[in-house]
């Protein structure tokens, strides 16, 4: 896989339309799934895919294979997103004056739900809380560096995460009980 990955590569460097359509084929799924996390509508990940794929493919020429290939490009691929919600203005972070006690987490719960049902009760989640809480636990930043991307505080990515996890609990408990009264 990795001679065949540097053959792409080279080729992509090439400006060769074979091996461009090659990486888009093979790397599409998981980029457009980091998409789907931040986007809430299919049509903007899409879109956010394509401009990834777009710079990607235009700035091969700086990855400097000093971690994965893969990793370079979702790098990119987030950046994108975050660049998009900006742009529509959709990042309203809110600082939460009062603390705020996480509650514990019934991993039961959550062991019973799909991939989808996850995904579609994150996407319920406001812009900034799903945006941070894909950053954190999803992408694996530190606050700190939420806080740099985003332009905010540590201490609200601290706060959104927190209500981003709190929100996702209430989420799953309705659906639960909403499966409980179907059965």
């Amino acid at each position: 896989m990795k001679n065949d990955l540097d053959h792409i590569i080279t080729g992509c460097l090439k400006n060769d339309p074979g091996a461009q359509k090659e990486l888009y084929e093979l790397y599409s799924p998981v980029l457009y799934a980091i998409c789907l996390r931040y986007m809430k509508r299919s049509d903007r990940a899409e879109d956010v895919l394509i401009e990834s794929f777009y710079k990607i493919l235009t700035k091969m020429n700086t990855y400097k294979q000093d971690g994965s290939f893969e990793g370079w490009m979702k790098r990119i691929v987030v950046n994108e997103a975050l660049m998009e919600l900006r742009k529509n203005n959709a990042l309203n972070l809110s600082v939460e004056l009062n603390p705020v006690h996480e509650k514990a987490v019934d991993e039961n719960i959550i062991s019973k739900l799909g991939y989808e049902e996850i995904l579609s009760l994150v996407n319920q989640l406001p812009d900034g809380y799903r945006t941070v809480f894909n950053l954190y636990v999803i992408e694996g930043y530190k606050h700190r560096e939420i806080a740099d991307i985003l332009g905010i505080s540590i201490n609200t990515s601290k706060s959104q995460l927190i209500l981003a996890k709190k929100r996702l609990q209430e989420y799953i408990e309705k659906k639960i009980y909403r499966l409980r009264n179907i059965l």
